[in-house]
């Protein structure tokens, strides 16, 4: 086995599997209150249009500090400022417990999207540090499948928690709200013991390990072509700010399903809430798949564009054969899966762009840009498919615009030069 090959190897065995828990825990508290909706909006009065609103404003605080977030990850260390993330996230994610009217609800969710900011970005930039550019597509695929699963873990947690319903005088949806946000509060001192900031400090590699890996990283930012250091440099980028709309559209589409999934599938018959929940665990293992899948082949090929810009068109079709198809369960869910399938599929080689031409501080606060302005498509997507369901009954007029976005990403994808580090 040659010195890369068992470098990497130990690397991703020691990194993606906790990467991946704590992607999960975070992922599954920014959308349980898709199944939280279920029940609570009908106990509570809630209108789509206030579902709607409340589940996306957590876009806009968490975008505000994104930049910020990211600044001091870089300056504190991972280790801490990650562990400080989950703590405050976890809190405040239980305290949604105390929602009982719109305002409350829109409240908690902007605090929430504040404490979570720059959880995402961090651990990407965290992984440039220890991955090459050619390994980077499929680590961050890897990592990235906990979105996926936590749809396929979530969905019977949830749909578990909620038959708690009047246990100590909580609603279910009370119960999912604690039980789910306790995980990140008890993992962070995890963090502290288990994230090792650098290469260079990692006791768990053998010295020619450690050696081998430190060099192959410093020879990369040397060698890169077009590679900005600086913040300021990457704000000139016009790649950079091309790459932020292209995570719009994708984005948008993304939490557009995640947050209204399991509403899409009761709307198809009268199952009950458990069922429901359970079903939604079908398309997150569909885009389990698809981030695998595109991402391996994505680094296989050297390519990012393609492999950004056809998963987008593929999440695009499913959404319009959603629309299309008849109106039954399995049918739903079917389409649903071929529109997860493609949207999570362009995660991996979407992330593989930007860090392919960001190192240093225009690393840290360029990530922490493109998925600022990207996510501001995680308030605009559930938004609008509640303001349409509310004007005209249906969710097939969202799930089309929807698919537009789509369209408008891959066009992005396919306008963007190709990165002579990551090839066409």
């Amino acid at each position: 086995m040659t010195i890369e090959r068992q470098t990497l190897g130990k690397v991703r065995w020691r990194l993606i599997p906790f990467l991946f828990l704590l992607y999960v825990i975070a992922y599954l508290d920014r959308v349980n209150v898709g199944y939280a909706a279920l029940d609570m909006n009908r106990e509570l009065g809630f209108s789509a249009a206030v579902y709607g609103f409340g589940s996306g404003i957590f876009f806009l605080s968490y975008t505000l500090l994104e930049v910020p977030s990211n600044l001091l990850l870089a300056r504190f260390g991972a280790r801490r400022w990650i562990a400080r993330i989950m703590i405050t996230w976890g809190l405040v994610s239980m305290a949604t417990v105390f929602v009982d009217t719109p305002l409350s609800f829109y409240l908690l969710r902007f605090i929430l999207g504040a404490a979570e900011a720059g959880f995402f970005p961090g651990l990407i930039l965290y992984l440039t540090y220890w991955f090459p550019a050619r390994e980077r597509a499929r680590a961050v695929a890897l990592f990235m499948t906990a979105t996926a699963m936590a749809g396929v873990i979530g969905a019977p947690i949830s749909s578990a928690i909620l038959q708690l319903d009047g246990a100590g005088g909580l609603h279910g949806w009370q119960w999912l709200f604690i039980i789910e946000g306790l995980p990140a509060v008890l993992l962070a001192p995890v963090v502290l013991r288990r994230l090792t900031e650098r290469p260079a400090d990692a006791k768990w590699l053998t010295a020619d390990e450690r050696d081998w890996l430190t060099r192959e990283m410093a020879k990369e930012l040397e060698h890169a072509p077009d590679v900005h250091l600086t913040l300021s440099t990457a704000f000139r980028s016009g790649r950079l700010w091309a790459l932020s709309a292209l995570y719009f559209c994708i984005v948008m589409a993304f939490y557009g399903v995640s947050f209204w999934l399991p509403q899409i599938v009761q709307a198809t018959g009268g199952l009950s809430s458990s069922t429901v929940i359970l079903l939604t665990a079908i398309p997150y293992v569909a885009a389990t798949v698809g981030l695998v899948v595109i991402g391996s082949r994505s680094d296989a090929k050297a390519e990012r564009r393609w492999h950004v810009a056809v998963p987008c068109l593929i999440g695009a079709a499913g959404f319009v054969l959603t629309v299309l198809a008849p109106q039954t369960a399995i049918a739903s869910l079917a389409m649903l899966s071929i529109a997860a399938f493609g949207i999570w599929g362009a995660l991996g080689p979407f992330w593989a762009m930007p860090t392919a031409f960001l190192r240093g501080t225009a690393a840290a606060g360029g990530i922490a840009i493109v998925n600022s302005i990207g996510n501001i498509g995680g308030f605009a997507g559930p938004f609008a498919i509640g303001w349409v369901r509310d004007a005209t009954g249906g969710f097939g007029g969202g799930l089309l615009a929807l698919a537009a976005v789509l369209v408008v990403g891959a066009v992005i994808a396919l306008s963007l030069p190709a990165a002579p580090s990551t090839g066409r």
